[in-house]
This record gives C-alpha cells, structure tokens and sequence, in this order.
C-alpha cells in the first residue's frame, strides 16, 4: 500500500520499510513536471512496475549537472538510480526517489546556457564577462551586491543585484560571502534593469565552499573512521579517523593545530575543550544516499584548507 504525501514533495509515493531496491541498477524516464523555484518534481519511469505509480521524485541536488544551478525541464529524458529516503520531517515515513539524475548513456545534464540565449537580453552578449567586487551575498535572501569595477562605460551601472539562480556555486547552495573579487555577465529583466548574470570567481572558478577555503585534496587514497557526531539539521558533523590509520604528515600537523585552537576557543568561553582529534565534514561532502549516523562506519577522502583539515566523498564500508 503506498500513500500520498503533503507539502514539500507532495505527490510522492511512500513505500513500506521493506521496500527493496536495487542500488546498482539504472533506469530511464522521462520528465512529467519540473519547478526551477521550488527545486524538485518527477520522473515518469519507463519501466513499469519498478516503483508504485510508475512515478519518481527528484531533487536538485540528485542532478548531475554542469549548469550553475541543476534543473530538469519538462519531457526531458533522464537516466538515474533510486534510493530510499526517510525523511523526518514526515515522521520518518520511506519514500522512493531518484539519485544520480543524468542524461542517457550518463552525460551531464546541461540546459542553463541554451535557456538564456533564447529568453534573457545581455548587454555585451551573453559571453562577455566583467569584473567587480562581490559587497555580500546573502544566502537568507537569496540575493546580493557587486561594485561594478570602473572603466566599462557609463552604459554599465557601477552597483549590480545578484540572485541566487546566476550565483554559480557549482551545483550547490551558495553561503554568505562577502568582499570577494568576482566576475560575471550583465543582462536586463522585462523591465530593463541591468542584474548580474552567472558570477563566478575570477577566471571562471565556481563559487564552491571548498573553492573559498581554498581546499586541497591530500592525495587520492582513502581512509576509515567513525562518525563521532552529525547535525542532521544544520548538514555538519566529525569523524575520528581509524586508530590504525596513518594520515600524511602535513595532515596530522594541521589537524594537532586545529585540535589546540578549538580547545583555546572553547577554554576562552570557560567551557571544557576536547583533546581529541576530530576530522569535520558536511553534507555536500557525503555521497548521493548515505545518511550519516553517530557510530557509524565510513570511508573517506582527506583535505586540509583554510580552517584546517576535513573529510570529502564520505561513504559506507
């Protein structure tokens, strides 16, 4: 028996808890209805009786992508895998969606270019590129400021609005920033107003968190460890790296670093600090279909940045 559900991702099909699924297997479909906005819809699956209704839900973040911000269009044809999803904010009830959303044969979907070219108006073209200062982006909002940098023309305005469709943050939810050299095109909405479209860092760099921290991957070796502690809510956690497990030695001195400060910052507080080495990760940095629980067992890849050192590609052993 399957239910309906209500609100966000209403019309999606809930599945009892046995539902079984093969996580390996791929299938196609094709696009019933898509929103940009609201960043979700369905896939109609074209091999019947796989799914109840023959129905699936996607997410953007299931959508591998080249375009600034994923979307599908309507009548699209897709190839994805599926997976099951408890979702707590409906009482923990099991539903089917897609994962790995891409076109056939596993290209990635890219659409955004395409779109504009026929919809929006571009001073210069839409491939020509100025640059500026970035004043903040506003992730709330979903909206920020750029000082236009001078020697463009009195045609170009010296202050821009940017929102969250042409912030380009590869794929992913842009954070506040602020401050930040940026480069970008112009176009004007129905009204004429020049906005900022696809900014980017200088020379094309996507506006990724890791991009900003300056992330750099140590080597391609994986690791294992225990997750220690994860914030569902909040989309962060820590892992302890495996007893057995050595880290590379730049590694391990900026781990020890990031250890001290966070135990000065908490003895700053009057609170009690921890000794204890812990690696931090986010849900960008957990792969399509794991959901991180305290105590569990992960692999991992390692990369230290600006604040120290943390965990990517996490996934189950």
């Amino acid at each position: 028996m399957s239910a309906q559900g209500r609100g966000k991702g209403a019309g999606r099909t809930t599945v009892p808890s046995s539902f079984t699924i093969d996580p390996e297997a791929r299938y196609t479909g094709t696009v019933a209805v898509y929103s940009k906005l609201k960043g979700y819809g369905f896939v109609e699956v074209t091999q019947k009786g796989i799914v109840p209704t023959d129905r699936v839900f996607v997410q953007w973040k299931s959508i591998a992508s080249e375009d600034r911000f994923p979307f599908l269009v309507k009548n699209l044809e897709v190839e994805f895998g599926l997976m099951k999803w408890k979702d707590p904010a409906h009482k923990g009830q099991v539903s089917i969606r897609a994962k790995n959303v891409t076109l056939p044969g596993g290209g990635k979907i890219h659409l955004q270019d395409e779109i504009d070219a026929q919809k929006k108006t571009f001073i210069g073209g839409q491939d020509l590129r100025y640059t500026g200062t970035l004043k903040f982006y506003d992730p709330k909002g979903g909206y920020g400021y750029i000082t236009v940098d001078s020697g463009y023309g009195s045609n170009i305005p010296t202050e821009l609005r940017v929102e969250r469709s042409e912030v380009n943050a590869g794929g992913r939810n842009p954070q506040f920033m602020q401050s930040l050299a940026v480069e970008f095109g112009i176009w004007t909405n129905t009204r004429g107003v020049p906005k900022a479209y696809n900014m980017t860092l200088p020379s094309g760099v996507a506006l990724t968190q890791a991009a900003l921290e300056n992330r750099q991957l140590v080597g391609g070796q994986t690791y294992r460890g225990e997750v220690k502690m994860w914030n569902w809510k909040q989309g962060w956690g820590f892992i302890k790296a495996d007893a057995s497990t050595a880290l590379p030695l730049n590694a391990q001195a900026k781990l020890k670093q990031q250890t001290e400060a966070a135990a000065q910052k908490a003895a700053s507080k009057g609170k009690a600090g921890s000794d204890e080495e812990l690696l931090y990760f986010r849900r960008a940095d957990v792969r399509a279909g794991v959901r991180p629980l305290r105590g569990m067992q992960v692999m991992f890849q390692l990369y230290i940045d600006d604040k120290g050192v943390g965990a990517s590609d996490v996934q189950t052993i």
